[in-house]
């Protein structure tokens, strides 16, 4: 059975200009990522992870290259469309968090569902049910600030998949937490990546991430150096 791609990176530069010099992020960067993947972009810092994540989140687009998500090419794309994209088709899980304080745990994770004009009622099934799968369950009324970090996360990662997005961007989301808590969200992410087929890229330099991928592309001055296995 034929597995769509989901992400196709095509020989693509990114250089951002400063004053009196030019920063080129990324250099002739070509990757694929096919539906289901649990794939880790890695390196140094300054090595161009989190630019393309930024990429294929829709967020920027190339100085030169290709990048298509979704079979769609984001820059043949309106400012508009690309916004489109990411808000039905792309989830994002933050080093932050970045939860809304006045707003409760099922409030939060249910907000791209509201944003996209889901009925009520579907997205209380759909969100009720992810937080319960991620450990979360009768926590839903509380507020960001009465629960843990790693619940925290835990919550920004229900609400980047409770839309079902062709793929969904993790930038560094181990970083601030400790080790037994960036175990057990990994153990859900990679729960949440078998069992329900969720596509995760992460941006890391965490060996725990790493050690849990299926897939590691290495990136060294903007270029991809080598892929595992």
């Amino acid at each position: 059975m034929h597995t769509p791609t989901i992400v196709r990176m095509s020989n693509v530069t990114r250089v951002y200009k400063q004053s009196s010099f030019e920063v080129r992020a990324l250099d002739d960067l070509s990757l694929e990522v096919q539906s289901g993947e649990f794939t880790a972009l890695t390196g140094p810092s300054g090595s161009g992870k989190t630019t393309a994540l930024n990429l294929i989140g829709a967020l920027d687009v190339p100085t030169s290259g290709t990048v298509f998500v979704d079979d769609k090419d984001l820059g043949q794309m309106s400012q508009h469309a690309r916004s489109e994209l990411r808000k039905r088709r792309i989830g994002f899980v933050f080093q932050a968090y970045n939860l809304i304080p006045v707003l409760t745990v099922f409030e939060n994770a249910e907000l791209v569902l509201r944003l996209q004009g889901v009925p009520s009622a579907t997205r209380k099934e759909r969100v009720m049910a992810l937080l319960d799968d991620v450990g979360l369950s009768g926590l839903h009324g509380r507020r960001p600030n009465e629960i843990s970090g790693g619940q925290q996360q835990r919550v920004a990662i229900v609400r980047a998949i409770a839309s079902e997005p062709a793929v969904t961007l993790a930038d560094e989301p181990t970083a601030n937490l400790d080790s037994t808590t960036a175990e057990q969200l990994l153990d859900i992410m990679q729960k949440l990546n078998e069992e329900r087929g969720v596509t995760f890229i992460f941006s890391t330099h965490d060996p725990r991430v790493m050690a849990r991928a299926k897939r590691t592309i290495h990136l060294v001055d903007g270029r991809a150096q080598q892929a595992s296995p």
